[in-house]
């Protein structure tokens, strides 16, 4: 199972999905299904809630997240008293969210569950970090791409991406889409030193100069640039912005005459928000990107069918995506 043996090679590893219904819950399933016999210790969390049963959104059925005897669950109170599984609490953590303490429980049956796990990056980093007590092989965090996540999926050492007929379901569109979601994903990371220093920047947009001192703009948001424009490069030509970059940032940075020398740093790529047209053309003028936190793409999962009812032709996506990648796409289905 090559799949599998890739994923064993992360000590943990978020599945994220493009799109609802793009197979993030089915990837996970496949994988907690072929772990259950391993002689590995394996752990579970979420970034935010998941595992319900129907969809908010588009009111389908979903598959609810099914763990197994032995494996370690993090979840917050409210959803862990409504649990159906039979559990062992190993600890009550002291990372609150809004719905209660997380909890953190080891599996003694097996059965589904619905998981809400830390609210922020810096809560899920120590979390999976914690994991070392308990000899964990591999934790795995369900993970979301959202401007309204606080949390990140890049603090893990891998990433699973799924993506199907339910972020788009024109084939060629569909693999456009996720390539761009790819590209962001294989941005390069600052050299070290910076990036210990940005690290412990949470907000605002920061001016970095040539030996890597950091100048604080006083600009709380992107939207405010364009009135300090003049004093943006007075350090030089590398900027951080902590929070979202969107199409307004990109579009200001590719106007300015110095473009092809600007170097726009963030905290990962899950922050940027830009539209591929608008992202690609500053890179085209030659703007630069990197980030803070890199993780590494595992792999891409895909899911054919939409809760629209369209179905894509496996074989001839895997076949385009592969190519447009050059990495592995598998449909957990036909594995």
């Amino acid at each position: 199972m090559p799949f599998i043996d890739d994923v064993l090679t992360y000590k943990s590893l978020s599945i994220v999905g493009l799109e609802k219904n793009t197979g993030k819950t089915e990837t996970l399933n496949y994988i907690l299904g072929r772990l259950k016999n391993m002689d590995k210790r394996i752990a579970l969390t979420s970034i935010g809630i998941d595992g319900e049963s129907r969809d908010i959104v588009t009111n389908t059925q979903k598959p609810e997240i099914r763990i197994y005897n032995g494996m370690i669950f993090i979840s917050a109170e409210k959803h862990y008293l409504q649990r159906r599984i039979t559990s062992e609490i190993l600890e009550v953590s002291n990372i609150h969210t809004s719905l209660g303490r997380l909890i953190i429980a080891k599996a003694i049956s097996s059965d589904k569950v619905l998981l809400s796990g830390p609210a922020d990056t810096h809560n899920l980093k120590a979390i999976i970090t914690s994991m070392a007590k308990y000899d964990i092989d591999l934790t795995l965090v369900d993970g979301a791409l959202s401007r309204l996540s606080l949390a990140s999926p890049a603090v893990t050492d891998g990433m699973i991406l799924t993506t199907g007929a339910a972020y788009s379901a024109n084939i060629p569109v569909l693999v456009r889409k996720t390539k761009y979601v790819h590209d962001l994903i294989n941005l390069p990371e600052v050299e070290p030193e910076l990036k210990e220093k940005l690290d412990l920047v949470d907000s605002g947009i920061i001016a970095i100069d040539r030996e890597n001192n950091l100048h604080d703009l006083d600009v709380q948001s992107a939207f405010m640039l364009k009135k300090v424009k003049d004093k943006v490069f007075s350090y030089g030509n590398r900027l951080f912005v902590a929070g979202a970059t969107s199409d307004n940032l990109f579009e200001f940075l590719r106007m300015q005459k110095n473009v092809a020398s600007i170097e726009l740093v963030v905290k990962d790529f899950s922050r940027i928000f830009a539209s591929p047209d608008i992202y690609y053309s500053f890179i085209k003028k030659g703007g630069k990107v990197k980030v803070v936190t890199k993780t590494k793409l595992a792999a891409v999962c895909i899911n054919p069918i939409s809760p629209q009812g369209y179905n894509l032709n496996s074989d001839e996506l895997k076949a385009s995506m592969q190519e447009a990648l050059q990495m592995p796409v598998y449909d957990v289905k036909k594995l």
